[in-house]
């Protein structure tokens, strides 16, 4: 990690403050790491000015589940970009299909491995840097291609402007 960046966000949802401390003890000398006990709270926190770059979600919560915090992420276009890893006791195949078809990035069950949920972590963090990259990339060369394309229509006006009347304009036909 370049000492010079800021380190990146995780945000990690769930209603037992044990699984938050132990969560944050793995991955908090390598992240900033922010905390919700609740589904309402972590929305707060996802659509504040400063989202995590990552979030760690509970399925089994009081009020909003994961699964509906999932989902309302996901149909946010300002925030549906960020990845979603389920961390949850659910170990069911129907409960990890239905996450990832919501729009989460991995799924991991409890309890957890402390070297896995590091190596998913940083995986997902690292595409989705380079995503936001490419993206960035896109936009950059975009704006580049609406400058030429209006220097060239700019230029053609000026070249318009010094047509000499005199020459007779010939006609192609193919």
């Amino acid at each position: 990690m370049n000492p010079l960046l800021p380190k990146q966000s995780i945000l990690v949802v769930d209603d037992t403050p044990e699984n938050i401390d132990l969560l944050s003890d793995i991955l908090g000398t390598e992240y900033r790491i922010r905390v919700a006990t609740s589904g309402e709270k972590a929305l707060k926190i996802a659509y504040s000015d400063e989202p995590p770059d990552l979030i760690l979600l509970d399925i089994m919560m009081p009020g909003l589940s994961g699964f509906e915090i999932c989902r309302r992420l996901k149909s946010n276009p300002d925030r549906q970009r960020i990845p979603v890893i389920f961390v949850t006791a659910m170990t069911n195949v129907e409960d990890e299909r239905q996450g990832l078809e919501l729009g989460a990035v991995d799924y991991i069950t409890k309890p957890i491995s402390p070297p896995i949920v590091q190596a998913r972590v940083r995986t997902h963090l690292a595409l989705y840097d380079q995503n936001r990259e490419l993206e960035r990339m896109v936009g950059q060369r975009t704006q580049e291609l609406l400058r030429t394309r209006q220097q060239i229509i700019h230029r053609l006006g000026r070249a318009a402007e010094f047509k000499d009347n005199e020459t007779p304009v010939t006609m192609y036909s193919a």
